[in-house]
């Protein structure tokens, strides 16, 4: 007898969907009003909570593959988002910080972001909204032990 797998209902799809479906949203009002694009955002948020990252560190702290933060990182210095120097010990390793412009775009999007925050939960209890961060986390960890046995 076969497995009844209805993707609809299958809880790591719904949560895809919604994901999606949230940064879709998200990412066209930051590239609409700011031409930049989630990855980009992601980098920007990071530097803006922890200034003089490495490109490594950044990717860790964003879940973004080392890829699209260096292309988001070329995209933000080419755009004077953010600059970059290199440590004196290790020319590799690069510390990235925001410009001036990239800070006020910080903040700028934060307020948008805070708001589509607001937007997005309106409706629900902050009870319901605490449960619904407890469910979260309680997610993300059990995901991560069975990812990590």
């Amino acid at each position: 007898m076969g497995h009844d797998l209805k993707l609809e209902h299958f809880l790591p799809y719904r949560l895809a969907v919604l994901s999606n479906t949230v940064s879709t949203t998200v990412a066209r009002a930051y590239d609409k009003r700011f031409n930049v694009s989630i990855p980009e955002w992601r980098v920007i948020a990071i530097l803006g909570r922890f200034p003089g990252l490495s490109a490594v560190e950044v990717a860790e702290r964003t879940m973004l593959d080392k890829v699209a933060v260096s292309r988001a990182v070329t995209k933000l210095i080419k755009k004077g988002r953010i600059d970059r120097v290199f440590a004196d010990a290790d020319k590799r390793r690069s510390i990235l910080n925001l410009t001036e412009e990239g800070h006020k775009l910080h903040d700028e999007i934060a307020a948008l972001a805070l708001d589509f925050e607001r937007d997005l939960v309106e409706g629900l209890s902050s009870e319901e909204l605490g449960q619904l961060n407890n469910l979260m986390e309680r997610l993300l960890a059990r995901a991560r032990l069975i990812g990590n046995p």
